[in-house]
């Protein structure tokens, strides 16, 4: 179905919920990952995990596919936005995320990415207002298609490698035993976080959600 027509009948859902045309995506929410079963549960794609969690919480279907992406049209507090998973692999996130957000009128101001950190231990969650890559290829890939760092970021934690352990190795791998136990509290907390920014704002959002989590080993 051609991207006018879906955006008709997303606005037609709207008013059937009560809002009308002037109700446009707010925000663009993405979640980095790799495509494919073998990296579906590697640390590197907790990004795409935590948009998943994010879809089912507010009834968001990410059944919809364009420049390399998959992609969702709903509400998340109320707010019209468009969740989306780009499928070119990490180091190829940015042009699909930005093709989306050309298509939807949005720019980096409106743009959340949701994404692993290997300088956060597991299960700590931090939101970031904007900055550099910090070598994530797939940070470096958004910021040169959009041209710039000044886009929220939900870091999550993944820990780095034992000492000698390869970083790559790492983040393609999957979780340890004791990790898996905890992940899904991980994962909801990081989408009650993207819920908070669109609620009440980052500030709010990094007052609750940047403190330690007191069941996060620091």
């Amino acid at each position: 179905m051609p991207l006018r027509a879906r955006l008709h009948h997303f606005l037609e859902w709207l008013a059937r919920r009560g809002g009308g045309p002037d109700l446009i995506p707010r925000f663009l929410i993405a979640g980095l990952g790799n495509p494919g079963e073998r990296y579906r549960l590697s640390r590197h794609n907790v990004g795409f995990m935590t948009l998943d969690r994010l879809g089912a919480a507010h009834a968001i279907r990410l059944d919809q596919q364009r420049h390399q992406a998959c992609f969702g049209l709903g509400l998340v507090a109320g707010l019209p936005v468009v969740l989306v998973q780009p499928l070119a692999f990490m180091n190829r996130s940015g042009p699909p995320t930005q093709l989306l957000a050309r298509d939807f009128h949005l720019s980096s101001n409106d743009l959340i990415v949701i994404h692993d950190d290997i300088d956060l231990v597991f299960g700590r969650l931090k939101i970031k207002a904007k900055g550099g890559h910090g070598g994530h290829n797939g940070l470096r890939s958004l910021m040169e298609a959009f041209g710039t760092g000044d886009f929220l970021r939900v870091r999550i934690g993944v820990g780095r490698p034992e000492a000698g352990g390869n970083v790559t190795d790492h983040v393609l791998g999957g979780f340890a035993a004791h990790e898996v136990d905890r992940l899904p509290g991980v994962l909801n907390r990081a989408q009650e976080a993207v819920s908070a920014i669109i609620r009440h704002g980052p500030q709010e959002g990094m007052n609750r959600f940047n403190q330690p989590n007191p069941e996060v080993h620091s």
